[in-house]
């Protein structure tokens, strides 16, 4: 086969493929390219070409403005046996038995809110009246009425009786934009991704994330910060641009799991540069568990009193003794960065401040005598020697 025969199978080809691709209700460009007396042909760059009525070409006093050869914008009325086109429908000017078939067949209609009246809007299609209930104008509710009064938008017809009777949804497209919007963006997100979205609502276990197009995203809690003890409520509010990290996805209950603490420093790191064991800490006791009780050191770094290290006798009340929210000194023990684990001490604490105390008192003791007293080292030492028996 021949090299332009090759060419000419392309062109072909990829005018069927075209052709396919054109839905009912897309908006299209194409050049007319014949004109009856009841039916106009327009090259829309498919494998046959398209109709449109002669009425649709015509201006208000029935002459036909266009010629052979000019570039018009219709939308598609139907794609049975065929492209049929609609050229008022795409100017916002349609008659009332083109809006009946734009009803039927599902397609959006331009038309201009006049003013609120009870219950939704009055608008103006073409040349005809349709009401719009008040839910149906937006996805989001809105308090001020006037806002939508004088402005155009496009409209699913949901009802249509006659010509006087004719019912639209504004939010029905809107939807419809917002969940293939929705599908595009979450074919973007990934996991590992850095993201910026807006907060859209704050809860006590998290933040709920827009990502655009109505995809949401959960912040839990857990994962604002490196500090166990956090307030949703005292770190963000609605409407606060937040950027964020895509943990996990659930694509089949359409779940999003996001982080705000992994773009920060992990704590941890530092640990075995600033802590040591046998140092004196304070803290600030988080929880209590039957085993002992939690320590947050620094936010991000806590660490545990066993009970044996507690102080607390055995039958003593633990959650008593140690209040949530209690500031209280404690000895490191043990430090694992590994595993991530530092083992606090209670009574160690008591000892190190008795061990003070008897060095304290020591060395006053092995002070030289004030005038007028006895040696104080001499006293001391009377005092601590065994008791003969």
């Amino acid at each position: 086969m021949s090299e332009p025969e090759d060419e000419d199978f392309a062109t072909l080809f990829e005018a069927s493929t075209q052709a396919k691709r054109i839905e009912k209700g897309q908006t299209i460009e194409g050049i007319v390219v014949s004109i009856g007396e009841e039916v106009a042909l327009v090259d829309v760059g498919g494998k046959s070409e398209a109709t449109i009525d002669v009425d649709e070409l015509k201006d208000d006093r029935g002459k036909v403005e266009v010629s052979v050869g000019e570039r018009i914008l219709a939308t598609v009325i139907s794609t049975a046996g065929g492209l049929t086109l609609s050229r008022r429908l795409a100017l916002g000017a349609a008659t009332a038995r083109q809006l009946e078939d734009a009803f039927h067949a599902g397609l959006p209609v331009e038309g201009k809110v006049e003013r609120a009246v009870k219950g939704g809007y009055e608008v103006r299609v073409a040349r005809l009246r349709a009401f719009c209930p008040g839910s149906q104008i937006d996805i989001v509710h809105n308090t001020d009425p006037a806002q939508y009064e004088g402005r155009v938008f496009s409209f699913r017809i949901i009802e249509y009786k006659d010509s006087r009777n004719i019912v639209l949804s504004r939010r029905a497209l809107l939807e419809e934009e917002q969940r293939a919007q929705a599908a595009q963006i979450r074919e973007s997100i990934v996991e590992g991704a850095v993201i910026t979205g807006r907060v859209a609502s704050v809860r006590e276990f998290g933040a709920f994330i827009d990502l655009g197009g109505g995809v949401q995203g959960l912040l839990h809690v857990s994962e604002m910060g490196w500090s166990r003890a956090l307030d949703p409520l005292q770190l963000v509010k609605p409407g606060d641009d937040i950027t964020v990290k895509v943990l996990r996805i659930d694509a089949d209950k359409q779940k999003i799991s996001l982080g705000l603490k992994q773009l920060m420093a992990d704590p941890w790191l530092k640990v075995g540069d600033t802590y040591v064991a046998g140092q004196l800490r304070r803290g600030r006791v988080t929880r209590v568990a039957d085993f002992g009780v939690f320590v947050e050191l620094e936010p991000g770094i806590e660490g545990l009193i066993p009970l044996s290290e507690s102080g607390v006798g055995r039958d003593g009340d633990v959650k008593k003794a140690f209040p949530i929210g209690n500031t209280i000194d404690v000895v490191l023990l043990d430090i694992d960065t590994n595993l991530r684990r530092i083992r606090l001490s209670v009574t160690a604490v008591q000892k190190m401040r008795e061990a003070d105390e008897v060095r304290e008192y020591t060395e006053r003791a092995d002070a030289p005598p004030s005038e007028g007293f006895g040696s104080l080292g001499d006293k001391l030492r009377n005092a601590l020697k065994p008791r003969q028996r």
